[in-house]
């Protein structure tokens, strides 16, 4: 997150993104893999691991600091974090080279649950004074064959003006900008909320030192959260960008998609807008 006096810590989003990725798994029934499927994903995994040791040259002290840092990562509570970063991207790619429709990214690691139900035309929730540019996304969701999705849900959620997720810092209300805007008849929507902004994810803990570590640098672009689902479609889970942004190319979770990108127009009241329809595929 961006340095201010709200910091919010690795140790506090680590604990919150766990929190959420447990209750999320409540609801979920994917059958087991079979003993055939995990044998031949672990032993590949662990064969790549064995090769790198043995490029790489790696020596007991440096082992050693790896089983610390793991250990570490696990008390931190930022799994969640390190492989929404640094891992998401390659099994969202793999899904996406099978599916049709609307370009989808990672979910990361600060989606939560049960947000409040809002109608076609909204303003997501949000504080009072809530600073940031004003901004409208509005478009279409659409089936394949270019037909409406009535109903369709668009769940939406992004950080505020500094980088801030409610939820995963304590100075925000919870549900502030968050939100489930479920489409008109004609699969029409209009949501406004604002502008968020880029951010670093948290340092301070063992992510960040990896990051430090290396060399890399901890920043992603600014960008708006969805999952846009309908019964009967495959749900798509993705994230919207801004033209222009510093990051976009260089983003730490390597993320973002030429498609994904919006160019806000300024408007006459002073809010910006960007057009965007999303195309379902049948499930």
């Amino acid at each position: 997150m961006t340095a201010t006096e709200h910091s919010a810590t690795a140790a506090g989003s680590g604990v919150s993104a766990t929190q959420a990725f447990r209750a999320s798994r409540q609801h979920q029934t994917e059958d087991a893999a079979s003993p055939e499927r995990v044998s031949a994903v672990v032993k590949a995994v662990l064969d790549g691991v064995h090769e790198a040791i043995r490029t790489q040259q790696v020596t007991y002290p440096e082992f050693v600091a790896a089983k610390q840092w793991l250990i570490d990562v696990g008390e931190g509570g930022e799994w969640p974090l390190l492989l929404d970063v640094f891992v998401e991207h390659e099994v969202e790619a793999v899904a996406a080279a099978r599916q049709q429709g609307t370009k989808g990214t990672i979910l990361g690691p600060y989606y939560l649950p049960g947000a409040p139900e809002l109608p076609a035309v909204s303003t997501l929730p949000m504080r009072a004074d809530e600073q940031g540019t004003p901004f409208v996304l509005a478009g279409q969701v659409r089936d394949t064959e270019g037909k409406p999705v009535p109903g369709a849900e668009l769940d939406i959620w992004h950080a505020d003006h500094e980088g801030y997720y409610s939820g995963f810092a304590g100075h925000i209300p919870d549900g502030n900008l968050r939100g489930v805007v479920v489409a008109g008849e004609d699969g029409r929507f209009e949501i406004g909320t604002i502008q968020p902004a880029p951010y670093q994810i948290p340092t301070d803990g063992p992510t960040g030192k990896l990051i430090e570590a290396a060399g890399w640098h901890p920043w992603r672009p600014a960008h708006l959260h969805l999952i846009v689902r309908a019964p009967g479609f495959r749900p798509i889970t993705t994230q919207l960008y801004f033209a222009g942004d510093e990051w976009l190319d260089s983003d730490v979770a390597e993320a973002t998609k030429p498609e994904l990108v919006l160019e806000p127009r300024s408007q006459a009241d002073g809010r910006r807008r960007s057009e965007y329809d999303f195309v379902l595929e049948p499930a």
